[in-house]
Formats: structure tokens, sequence, C-alpha cells
């Protein structure tokens, strides 16, 4: 299964990582351009933007620490949708 997922921190990061070792396609995006490049060693994909990142998913995933980031990340012109 392609998924696009956006927001890498505490939580994220390890949901991620459990989901390339179940085999999943993931499309990533965050602004840790650290944790990125861990997971990108894993098999994963970087996105320049959370649009790029969704386009062609089959689910997405956000696990972001606030309302504004979530509107940011589904609503601005680079958005998922």
């Amino acid at each position: 299964m392609k998924i696009a997922f956006i927001g890498l921190g505490n939580m994220g990061a390890p949901m991620a990582r459990n989901l390339i070792r179940a085999g999943h396609q993931l499309h990533l995006f965050d602004l840790n351009q650290q944790v990125l490049a861990e997971l990108a060693e894993l098999g994963s994909r970087i996105s320049e933007s959370p649009k790029h990142a969704a386009q062609g998913a089959d689910l997405v995933i956000t696990m972001l620490p606030a309302a504004a980031h979530v509107r940011a990340v589904y609503l601005n012109d680079d958005g998922v949708l």
C-alpha cells in the first residue's frame, strides 16, 4: 500500500518505521531533514511537499502537533487537498 505520512516527530517517526518494516511504500514529508534521511535509509521516499507526498497515495496519515499545522498541511497551496 502506498502511504503518505506527514509529521515525523516523537509519535510519527516510530509509526512510520513500523509501516516501512511491514512492507508499505511510504512517501514522507516533514521539516526535520535528519529524520527524513533516517527513514529514507529504510526504504521510504522523501517528498517536497504534503501535496507531492499525497499524490497517488492509498492513505494519508498526518501526525501533527496542533490544529494550525493540520490546517496548513491540508489547505495551503501545496497542501494535501
